[in-house]
């Protein structure tokens, strides 16, 4: 429940921001971790060429998406952080765009959702958290949180949906009991802010394609990969010294990250990168005064309030009551003042509301997608 809150408070923080791909990739050569449905296992690192890339088009254009599925593992979405007592939500199996639609409608009222996956890192993955971020860009949803459970995937596809998720404003929850093994470390790194209850794990990437006889062979293929993912970690304020440690562990073999592990190498809390241009785009909007006293309520929160003998609603009333002290909720940037989850639903909440059709509207009787 603790980590529920921490959620809460640090969602306020998260900016949304266009989908990207990565340019980048290399044509013939991946890394793929094997995961059972659920995510679960330690994994084994594979490689196989990747397939040629799929013609580019714009989902944030039009309602006549190309057809994807979620096959890689499971998806739902939810309103709601507290999964023990609400669950996780609608499944979400068909990618199409009114599918997407019917399972954000009900997060409108609330401007937050949750979106659980556990499986396999693939190109399915990378299209699923694109597309649930051009809706909610449109339904103005911007507390987004991403409820991972991998044991990994195929690393350029992770690398994809990474730099999709840093340009989208995503919280990265491994939530108790969960994994996010190799490839899903990737997907870690590019959260807003990451929150840690589970295990976080790392090993060797193995080419299946390689053809090396000698060790020296080998690490002179791998070095193309590894070179990527450290301009990725580097790009998303991780540590390039992950891919390092990733270069020691037997692909048979996985090393848990301890949490001191997670915050020395920028994995856990808030992004240091997107922490930088957040504040520099506060700053714009909001004024320097601003920052300055929601830095300052920031580590008097920490200071106060937080306490292992408190409670949930404690540790909310206790938030509440200190950031009247620091002139918050702010009356030129309610949105951006903390704790503004908590504050009440404006009418004018949403921003182009008609940019999504209704559901009366939108296509003839008959011819629905399947959720």
């Amino acid at each position: 429940m603790r980590a529920i809150v921490l959620l809460l408070c640090c969602l306020a923080l998260v900016a949304c921001a266009p989908s990207q791909t990565d340019a980048a990739a290399a044509a013939d050569s991946a890394a793929m971790t094997v995961a059972d449905d659920a995510g679960n296992g330690t994994g084994e690192f594979i490689s196989s060429p990747v397939e040629a890339a799929p013609k580019p088009f714009d989902i944030r254009a039009g309602t006549d998406w190309p057809d994807a599925q979620v096959t890689s593992g499971e998806a739902s979405i939810s309103c709601e952080l507290d999964y023990a007592e609400h669950g996780d939500g609608i499944a979400l199996t068909n990618l199409a765009f009114f599918s997407i639609v019917d399972a954000l409608q009900p997060c409108r009222e609330r401007g937050l959702l949750r979106l659980r996956y556990q499986g396999r890192i693939t190109a399915d993955f990378t299209a699923l958290v694109e597309r649930v971020a051009v809706i909610a860009d449109r339904m103005d949803l911007d507390k987004r949180v991403l409820d991972i459970n991998s044991s990994g995937g195929q690393v350029e596809d992770a690398i994809r949906a990474g730099d999709a998720i840093g340009a989208s404003g995503w919280t990265l929850w491994v939530r108790e009991g969960a994994n996010c093994h190799s490839a899903c470390v990737l997907i870690l790194g590019a959260g807003d802010v990451r929150m840690i209850s589970g295990q976080v794990g790392i090993h060797r990437i193995i080419r299946m394609s390689s053809t090396a006889t000698t060790r020296a062979q080998l690490n002179t293929e791998l070095q193309a990969v590894y070179g990527r993912v450290k301009e990725y970690l580097e790009r998303n304020g991780v540590a390039v010294a992950v891919a390092d440690q990733m270069m020691a562990v037997p692909n048979r073999n996985l090393r848990l990250l301890t949490p001191a592990e997670l915050q020395e190498y920028g994995l856990d809390g808030t992004n240091p990168a997107q922490d930088d241009l957040d504040r520099l785009q506060l700053m714009r909007k909001c004024g320097e005064d601003f920052v300055r006293r929601r830095d300052t309520f920031s580590r008097a929160f920490d200071n106060v309030c937080k306490s292992p003998d408190r409670d949930v609603d404690e540790l909310n009333a206790c938030g509440l009551r200190l950031r009247a002290r620091y002139g918050f909720p702010d009356a030129t940037c309610p949105a951006d003042s903390p704790m503004s989850e908590f504050d009440p639903v404006r009418s004018a909440f949403f921003r182009d509301r008609d940019a999504v059709p209704s559901a009366d509207a939108r296509r003839p009787q008959g011819a629905g997608d399947s959720g």
